[in-house]
């Protein structure tokens, strides 16, 4: 499920709209658009989370660029943090972005309360 609702993520920060998004996958247009909605509306908190990933994780991390929209960099973050992930653990590279993103979030990317705190990027 995760790769499902990660591709119509990846899509939406492409520029499809929902319904072809939708048709693409074989799901409802109202689940789609309810994925798309809720990681809209925490797209800057997501996009901070999995940057401060990508530093954190990287042998030598180089956080994306901007895109066009706050939706986009946060779906860029994401996929950035697991590219960093393999750097050092190569293992990670076995699992897409997407359910690694699941994993680093205790399953709740989509969940109302996410993100309930942030990660610790203090260093002893």
């Amino acid at each position: 499920m995760a790769e499902v609702i990660g591709a119509a993520l990846a899509a939406k920060a492409s520029g499809a709209g929902v319904r072809v998004i939708a048709e693409q996958l074989g799901r409802p247009v109202e689940t789609v658009r309810g994925w798309l909605r809720r990681f809209a509306a925490r797209a800057e908190a997501v996009r901070r989370y999995f940057t401060v990933l990508l530093v954190d994780a990287g042998v030598d991390p180089a956080p994306p660029g901007t895109g066009r929209t706050n939706f986009a960099d946060a779906v860029a973050a994401v996929v950035g943090a697991w590219w960093s992930m393999t750097s050092r653990w190569p293992s990670v590279g076995k699992v897409s972005p997407w359910v690694t993103a699941c994993a680093v979030t205790g399953g709740i990317l989509l969940a109302p309360a996410w993100p309930a705190e942030t990660i610790n990027t203090s260093r002893p």
